[in-house]
């Protein structure tokens, strides 16, 4: 009998069998069953987006650790599917990272990534971002491997090192992060699929996350040219959470001006999706048999 493969398990043999695996963004539990029903092999939960969505604050450290948890049990609770959490720059020194490490991995996600900016970060597409030395930045990463209790947990170092110094200053700091123990590279902001090429042969073919965030700094590269430029993850941080934002502010500015929605139901998921997405009939249907058994008393 073969042994059931762990969350971190699942994410490496996701990663083993798509060139590039992509990773969605994935809001709340329900984006993340949508995700998995149509075939999607790895999900994500930002930061960024936790701190938006979920407390209504920008991307800029604002949240701790358990606000983050909440948001992973919430998906993983839900899903199969490997979810590749943002810890940030882990909430504070080793001792906080590696309870960041533990407790998300008791939550159920299968990887992070952990990132070398200061602790009053930014989003890494914005300007005049701060990263501590590649010193500290390696203490990061050992301090996230060390605290793994699973073996296949992934670890991923993120660096902020090529928008604030340059390709050779960031693959330098990659290598480092690698022999540290990270399992891969999340090469934040870059510019081209030059870059990403130059990043991938610098890091000997490790594994390299390219981030591909709309409005951002990186243009918004196809995944077959992204894997013939060294990328093994392409990674969709926030794309549904911003067109669902887009969407529902329509339907609020529709209810507003109109009086009511009829203009804007077409572009409503319509009750039966919604409950495909859910399963809503087979808990329906175990509510009626209980029901009728209990009436057969």
């Amino acid at each position: 009998m073969s042994q059931k493969l762990t969350a971190g398990g699942r994410f490496r043999k996701a990663l083993k069998e798509n060139n590039p695996l992509q990773i969605v963004g994935t809001i709340n539990a329900y984006h993340a069953m949508m995700a998995e029903k149509v075939g999607h092999q790895a999900i994500y939960l930002s930061g960024g987006g936790v701190a938006n969505a979920s407390y209504g604050l920008p991307d800029l450290g604002m949240t701790s650790m358990n606000d983050v948890l909440e948001d992973v049990r919430r998906i993983t609770s839900a899903v199969d599917t490997p979810l590749l959490v943002d810890i940030d720059t882990g909430w504070g020194g080793a001792f906080n990272i590696a309870r960041a490490v533990k407790e998300m991995e008791k939550g159920g996600a299968a990887a992070v990534h952990i990132e070398d900016q200061v602790a009053q970060k930014r989003c890494g597409h914005r300007p005049n971002k701060e990263i501590v030395s590649q010193d500290e930045m390696v203490d990061r990463v050992k301090a996230a491997v060390d605290a793994k209790t699973d073996s296949d947990f992934f670890v991923m170092a993120r660096t902020d090192a090529f928008q604030k110094d340059g390709l050779e200053a960031a693959v330098e700091r990659a290598r480092a992060c690698l022999e540290a123990g990270a399992d891969g590279i999340f090469a934040e902001a870059v510019h081209t699929l030059e870059d990403y090429q130059a990043f991938a042969d610098g890091i000997g073919g490790a594994h390299l996350l390219a981030n591909i965030t709309e409005f951002g700094a990186t243009p918004l590269f196809n995944k077959k040219e992204l894997a013939e430029h060294g990328a093994t993850m392409v990674l969709y941080p926030l794309s549904a959470f911003r067109a669902a934002n887009k969407a529902a502010l329509n339907v609020f500015q529709h209810l507003l001006d109109d009086g009511d929605q009829k203009a804007v139901v077409d572009t409503m998921q319509t009750r039966m999706e919604l409950y495909d997405f859910l399963n809503y009939h087979d808990f329906e249907q175990k509510l009626d048999q209980l029901f009728a058994e209990g009436k057969n008393k």
